[in-house]
């Protein structure tokens, strides 16, 4: 039953999608359809997608329990110099408030250089990424492995740089969801480890990837450059291990970086994420 439970969970994404889709179509185009001959299906089709995502919501929160703990995995840290740590596993699980998209131990990185001050939030509604420190920081392979997909062709929208930006981020992220799971994490490169391991890096700039589907690298090569793509206030480096290749499918794997340092010098490793808030830094092995 358990096994059964499990695979349940991990398939409830699609799921409960599909049964929006069809409880979303109904509201729509429902009145349209006339014939009486069709309305004990409708009825039919209908309660059976509240049911499922009704199922899909109960499993989102009681899955979890079922989750076989596994270690942390040492990974090198796919940036170099001081980063600011922002929805970090080192805060809370899941990082990121949800599960959804295999994020329950995802970090963001925003690049924060004591010289390279980012812009003050709260003032300009929308922002040039480009008035970033982060947008076009180079970025590296967390792990070795074979490139299984690589995606760089979706635009740098503008950063939302106060309450009322981030409040339309929010609505626009609804509609990405529409899109599904490219529209939320945007350009992105997924390595597989030997072991079966995913390693994915995300928010990446248009036309910055580096690798291609299929090549073998090893840990640390540049796969490509910090952008804001996708569901994405602003530029940052969105990191993430799974245990399997598919955003709908997957379960988040727990992570550290072994090359550096908590709010300290870039001297010694400590194998660790920090806080919400804290910094980071990463030093080339």
């Amino acid at each position: 039953m358990k096994r059964g439970l499990l695979a349940s969970y991990r398939v409830r994404g699609p799921r409960y999608f599909a049964a929006a889709g069809i409880l979303i179509g109904n509201a729509i185009f429902g009145r349209f359809i006339t014939a009486d001959a069709a309305a004990p299906y409708r009825t039919t089709v209908v309660l059976e997608a509240m049911a499922v995502a009704a199922l899909c919501v109960v499993l989102t929160y009681t899955g979890p329990r079922l989750l076989v703990p596994v270690p942390s995995r040492a990974v090198l840290a796919p940036i170099i110099g001081r980063w600011q740590a922002l929805n970090s596993p080192g805060s809370a699980v899941p990082s990121h408030g949800v599960r959804a998209y295999v994020q329950a131990y995802a970090i963001d990185l925003a690049y924060d250089e004591i010289h390279a001050p980012r812009p003050e939030f709260g003032k300009r509604t929308m922002r040039d990424p480009n008035q970033y420190p982060a947008f076009g920081q180079p970025v590296y392979s967390m792990i070795e492995g074979t490139v299984v997909r690589a995606s760089d062709w979706r635009r740098d929208h503008l950063a939302r740089s106060n309450m009322w930006g981030v409040t339309y981020m929010m609505i626009e992220g609804a509609l990405r969801e529409l899109g599904g799971p490219g529209f939320v994490i945007g350009n992105h490169v997924i390595i597989r480890s030997d072991d079966g391991v995913y390693a994915v890096l995300a928010h990446l700039k248009q036309g910055s990837v580096r690798v291609a589907v299929g090549e073998r690298i090893a840990a640390g090569v540049l796969v490509g450059y910090c952008g804001n793509s996708g569901n994405s206030s602003k530029p940052h480096v969105h990191a993430q291990l799974m245990d399997r290749v598919s955003f709908w499918t997957g379960q988040g794997l727990p992570m550290h970086f072994s090359n550096v340092v908590v709010d300290g010098p870039a001297s010694g490793s400590i194998a660790t994420l920090p806080e919400n808030g804290k910094h980071l830094i990463a030093h080339s092995e």
